[in-house]
This record gives C-alpha cells, structure tokens and sequence, in this order.
C-alpha cells in the first residue's frame, strides 16, 4: 500500500497494492499493522455504507468533538469526487478544501482525520463505505451546506441530488 500526504496536512491517500490475474483481482483494503507502521494510530470503532445514483451530493458533514470522527473513505463500486474542507481553527489551511477523486477501480481511498467537513458527488452509481474512529452521535452532529459562497467550491454538476437535510446546513460563516 502507498501512503501518499496531501497539500493539507493530515489528508492522507492511500492506495492499495493490486494482484491481479485470470480470476479477477485481490487487494488488502484496511491492514492495521500496515497502518499502524505508517504512522495512523487511529482506532476505528464503527463502519459505514452508502449508496447513492449519479448525481447525488452528500454532505459536508461532521461530529464536533468530543465526538469528531477521523474517517477512512473509498468506494466499493462507482466513483465519487471527494471534497474535504479543514475546520480546524488552529490550522493555517482553515476553511480551504481538497477535492480528490475515488474510483473503485482503482481502489484508492482517502483518511479525513477529525476536524473536517467531508462531502462527496457521485460521478456514477456508486457504493461508498467508511470507517469511523468515534461512534455517530446525534447531539454532535453538525455539517456545512455544499454551496456555501465562501467555500466556493466547485462541484462540477448543475442540477445535484442533495437531502433535504444537507440542504438547510448552515453556512462556513455561521459556524464561524
């Protein structure tokens, strides 16, 4: 597996080291030792699934702490665009964002650790899954509207499917 950091500090790929033959192919998706030799010293406590057709944009979601969530991403089929933005006020990159691409085929995933809004746009029907390092906690969940003006970020897509729960989260200078 190659651990690659990104412009924001804490971002981390990772993507895994394929054996591919007449059958199909094998990877090792999450190895605790091979991770733990890399520097993550994370305990990941909870998984999760989503499914989503293209078009669709989920988050930018998060958990204030004492609940904040480190998460490792990656898609189990499809492709999605990634978009992280840092709210760690203390970090010299708060409020910037990253925008990254997951593709099944290639199996790439991404660790958002805590102190980050994550989102993603289902580019195909995708199948996404993530593993938390804190338990989902209602009281401290929290989250940012996608099209926040201040973001500014570009989601590429005109017309997204967006909840209508993610569609009346504050904006980054709410939460401020």
């Amino acid at each position: 597996m190659q651990f690659k950091p990104h412009e924001i500090e804490g971002l981390i790929e990772c993507i895994p080291t394929k054996f591919e033959d007449e059958r199909g192919l094998f990877y090792e998706s999450y190895n605790q030792k091979l991770f733990a030799a890399n520097g993550f010293t994370e305990d990941f406590v909870q998984d999760n699934y989503s499914w989503s057709k293209k078009g669709v944009i989920r988050g930018l979601h998060f958990q204030y702490a004492p609940a904040a969530q480190g998460k490792l991403v990656r898609c189990m089929t499809g492709k999605v665009m990634d978009v992280v933005v840092d709210i760690r006020r203390d970090s010299p990159t708060f409020g910037q964002h990253e925008k990254f691409v997951l593709d099944s085929k290639i199996g790439n995933m991404l660790y958002v650790p805590a102190g980050f809004a994550h989102g993603f746009l289902a580019l195909e029907e995708t199948i996404f899954v993530y593993k938390c390092t804190e338990y989902w906690h209602k009281a401290s969940e929290s989250g940012i509207i996608y099209s926040d003006p201040e973001l500014n970020i570009d989601w590429c897509i005109e017309n997204p499917i967006v909840s209508a729960k993610d569609l009346v989260l504050p904006t980054f200078a709410e939460l401020r």
